[in-house]
């Protein structure tokens, strides 16, 4: 579900509150790689020209207003809501994040920061009194998210799956084909060794050829082990991409290896994107060493 479909002809403004642990700044920085344009501790006076001047602006916003900012108050808060509600150029909504308040004081205790009601005093009577001043907007709240046993992957799954203003390609996945002896690629989230495959490098013509050459290609189809292995590395994918989509994870290295990365590592990592992009996920492809053995 997009909650950001709700309205379509409009343009979608996150108002995000909710107390101060909670993992707003961590939902800002998540908003803010989604697409969002993203502003932190907006003063309540300048809320409704902000929101207004998104008007003429293509991407959706987000605005973190909470007790550090200034002139704030949840009646000024409520009232300013309000007023941006009637505006049927808009789409708002406000979300509030709240967490239990042993798992805050722990949060802060871990960082060694300061609570913002807490200079004076210990960082629990700062979060008693946030609660109390920020408890009237639960009840105004469109949405609200409790992180007291979400991890960070977890409520980033949970922000895309909300407010991703536009579905379809949100995993970007490269591709990387390389050589073992060349070391592996040290971004590779995975990686896949194709050397049980039989190997072109030792037919005299293919030699000199690789993995994007058609000889090659028909050469490493008919191994009787290909098959089953496409079949097998497919599935891994078909099972594994959605988990890394709902996680909100936005990119995905793969890393495709063979001896010499000239042959086996350049055709399976070929034809693994070009299947990848027929499932319509965003695809880039990269033969890290086929120049290197090439220049030899």
């Amino acid at each position: 579900m997009n909650l950001m479909s709700n309205v379509p002809s409009a343009r979608p403004v996150l108002l995000i509150t909710g107390m101060s642990g909670s993992g707003r700044s961590f939902a800002l920085k998540t908003l803010e790689d989604m697409g969002y344009e993203t502003i932190d501790n907006l003063p309540l006076s300048l809320l409704d020209s902000v929101v207004l001047a998104q008007r003429k602006v293509p991407r959706p916003i987000a605005i973190s207003v909470d007790v550090r900012t200034r002139d704030f108050s949840t009646d000024h808060f409520l009232q300013e809501l309000e007023k941006l509600t009637k505006d049927e150029t808009i789409n708002i909504q406000m979300i509030f994040f709240d967490c239990d308040d042993d798992v805050i004081v722990r949060r802060y205790n871990e960082s060694r920061r300061l609570h913002p009601l807490a200079h004076d005093r210990r960082v629990i009577d700062g979060i008693r009194l946030e609660r109390h001043l920020m408890s009237p907007l639960l009840d105004h709240a469109d949405i609200t998210i409790d992180t007291t046993i979400l991890s960070t992957s977890e409520l980033r799954g949970q922000l895309r799956r909300f407010f991703l203003p536009i579905r379809g390609q949100n995993l970007s996945i490269f591709i990387i084909s390389f050589s073992f002896r060349h070391g592996l690629p040290r971004e590779a989230d995975m990686v896949f060794d194709v050397r049980l495959l039989k190997n072109p490098f030792y037919d005299e013509e293919l030699r000199p050829l690789s993995g994007e050459d058609s000889e090659v290609a028909t050469f490493i189809q008919k191994d009787e082990r290909f098959p089953s292995f496409m079949k097998s590395l497919k599935s891994i994918f078909s099972i594994s991409l959605p988990c890394f989509e709902e996680e909100g994870r936005g990119y995905l290295t793969v890393a495709i290896g063979c001896t010499g990365g000239q042959h086996r590592s350049v055709f399976i990592a070929k034809t693994l994107s070009e299947w990848l992009q027929e499932e319509k996920k965003h695809v880039k492809l990269r033969h890290r060493d086929l120049k290197k053995r090439q220049a030899k």
